[in-house]
């Protein structure tokens, strides 16, 4: 039988009032999202190369015929599923997975390379002889998570917190020792950064981290913790106050007491004195932070994102949109900072950022599809 035009046109709002329905489902339904989301996510990105251990996988596409696993990425996956765990979506196992992957890919250090730390080697992939590589060198964010997520995990489950405090003092000490500079009394980049590298001083926006440097000093008793978080801190004002738009770059050229943003193409990509892949995070890492300083720089930022028609994946420092498309990744930062400063004068920003929510999960871009996660099981409430 042939359909008139009325017909389809009926048709046509059957479905749009159905996929109407089902949005609204999912945004006014936290826990429904937040559920669904990470399951999602578990289920797409995190692999097992071993029954007793999991990572995630970071390749381009999340190509599981070559995944790549990485020490930001495994800091990540240990955080979520500690998070997913405080809901009961995940178990103690699920966690030690991610543990046990960790500590069977630390770095070593020394000339010789024979010291091994509770640092993790930054990333791991199939060379071209299909074989498992583990890649010497750490990066500084990857291993802070990973003792974050450790400190959480000795909350979630008591009677093995002894446990989990130890192996979050060890990789504590280690990043510390290796992943720190104590002439500007802040972290590294990771521990390849030595004292005779042209990038000794060279700050990642990013790993300023208030919230997690606190529980740190706390759980270690370690004041060097405190040092770090007053002096990343004061860096992060300087880099702030630098324009109007309150917008920090990925990366900065450090001292004891001033800051500036690298030239482009200075570490990796002509984004680097922008506020690029790395400095999107910055919102995120404040946002619980009851700290002035934190609260100063964030709330500059929100204060020229709320002005904004539509938020784009990258502004200059003078807040020039670097490219005319969205994404999740910068997006979410922002939701989440909002998420904790309502009644502030941004809640516009979270209803505009909500969009990242009303589509399914992304099979095809760990980034974004993590950030996301994390913004939903924190940020919606």
């Amino acid at each position: 039988m042939k359909l008139n035009k009325y017909t389809w046109i009926f048709v046509g709002l059957i479905a749009a009032v159905y996929l109407g329905i089902l949005i609204w489902v999912r945004l006014t339904n936290p826990v429904y999202l937040q559920k669904n989301m990470y399951q999602t996510w578990e289920n797409s990105y995190v692999m097992h190369p071993k029954s007793d251990q999991s990572f995630v996988n970071t390749s381009k596409n999340n190509d599981h015929q070559n995944p790549v696993a990485l020490s930001e990425s495994q800091g990540y996956g240990m955080l979520i599923t500690v998070r997913a765990a405080q809901k009961g979506w995940a178990n103690q196992k699920d966690f030690d997975r991610f543990v046990n992957y960790w500590l069977a890919h630390r770095d070593y250090v020394g000339d010789q390379r024979q010291t091994e730390t509770y640092l993790m080697s930054w990333r791991q992939y199939y060379n071209q002889h299909h074989q498992w590589v583990n890649d010497i060198n750490s990066a500084t964010d990857g291993d802070v998570y990973i003792t974050m997520a450790l400190a959480l995990a000795a909350k979630q489950w008591p009677k093995d917190a002894t446990y989990y405090r130890s192996l979050a003092k060890n990789l504590s000490d280690d990043i510390l020792t290796y992943e720190y500079n104590p002439q500007t009394g802040a972290l590294t980049v990771g521990d390849w950064v030595t004292r005779d590298s042209k990038y000794w001083q060279l700050m990642r926006t990013s790993d300023v981290m208030p919230d997690i440097f606190m529980t740190l000093a706390k759980l270690t008793g370690d004041s060097r913790w405190r040092t770090v978080n007053n002096t990343m801190l004061d860096r992060l004002v300087d880099l702030s106050r630098l324009h109007h738009t309150g917008l920090v770059p990925d990366f900065a050229w450090i001292t004891r007491d001033a800051a500036k943003p690298v030239k482009p193409n200075a570490i990796s990509t002509k984004y680097d004195g922008d506020y690029s892949a790395n400095a999107c995070r910055v919102p995120m890492m404040l946002a619980t932070s009851n700290n002035p300083k934190a609260r100063k720089v964030l709330k500059k930022m929100l204060r020229f994102f709320s002005h904004q028609q539509y938020i784009t994946a990258g502004y200059s420092l003078s807040g020039k949109r670097l490219v005319k498309y969205q994404s999740a990744s910068f997006s979410a930062p922002i939701f989440f900072a909002v998420s904790h400063h309502r009644g502030e004068g941004y809640d516009n920003l979270f209803d505009s950022q909500k969009y990242i929510f009303s589509k399914p999960l992304t099979h095809k871009n760990y980034y974004d599809a993590t950030l996301t996660v994390m913004a939903a099981l924190e940020g919606l409430n």
